[in-house]
C-alpha cells in the first residue's frame, strides 16, 4: 500500500502538522514541477530515494494527476508502476481520469485504465470520466471508456447522464456513440 503525504499550506499549520520549512517547501515544489513537465528521470531518482508516489500539493493535486493531466505519459507510467494510486482525487474531487477525458487524452485514458483507474470513478457529485469525455465531445474517449464498461446510463447526484451532457453541448459524435451503447434521452 503506497504513502500518501499531503503538503499543507502553511497557514494552516496546527501542533499535530506543523508548517513545513522552506527548503522543504522548494523541494516539494520542484517535484510538483517535474510532474506538471513530465520530467520522469527526476522523479524516478526522488522515488528512488524514498519520495512518496502518492505526494500531494495543498489542492489536493498527486503527482500522477498533474503528470497525467499535463499529457506526459512517461511520467504517469513511471508514477504507476512505483505504485501511485490512480484513484486518489483531489481537493476538487477530480480524478486523474477524469482530467484526462476532459482533455480528451485517449492514450492517457488508456493508460490510466490500464493502471488500475476505475472506468466509472465518479467525483463527490457523481460525475463520471464518460461524462467529461461526452460534455467535451471527445468521442474517442468516449468509445475507450465504453469499450472498458463505462456505464452509459450512470447519472450525477443532479440527474445528468452522459447522454444528457452531450445533448447539452451539441456534442453530436458523442451522443451517436452513447445512443448506440443504450444510453436514453430523457428530452
Amino acid at each position: 500500500m503506497a504513502h500518501t503525504l499531503t503538503l499543507e499550506n502553511p497557514m494552516t499549520a496546527t501542533p499535530e502538522r506543523p508548517a513545513l520549512d522552506e527548503a522543504t517547501l522548494a523541494f516539494a515544489e520542484k517535484v510538483f514541477d517535474a510532474a506538471r513537465q513530465g520530467d520522469a528521470a527526476r522523479l524516478a531518482l526522488w522515488l528512488d530515494n524514498g519520495l512518496p508516489p502518492d505526494l500531494r500539493n495543498a489542492q489536493g493535486d498527486s503527482l500522477l494527476m498533474l503528470a497525467s493531466y499535463h499529457g506526459h505519459a512517461e511520467a504517469a507510467r513511471l508514477l504507476l508502476a512505483r505504485g501511485a494510486d490512480a484513484g486518489l482525487v483531489n481537493g476538487r474531487g477530480q480524478t486523474p481520469l477524469a482530467g484526462a477525458a476532459f482533455k480528451g487524452d485517449v492514450d492517457m485514458v488508456r493508460l490510466l485504465l490500464d493502471g488500475g483507474a476505475a472506468v466509472d470513478g465518479p467525483s463527490p457529485d457523481g460525475r463520471t470520466p464518460l461524462m467529461f469525455a461526452a460534455l467535451f465531445n471527445h468521442p474517442a474517449v468516449v468509445e475507450l471508456l465504453l469499450s472498458r464498461g463505462a456505464n452509459p446510463r450512470a447519472a450525477d447526484l443532479q440527474g445528468n447522464t452522459a447522454l444528457g451532457c452531450a445533448l447539452a453541448m451539441k456534442a453530436d459524435a458523442a451522443a451517436a456513440l452513447l445512443r448506440s451503447a443504450g444510453a436514453e434521452s430523457f428530452e
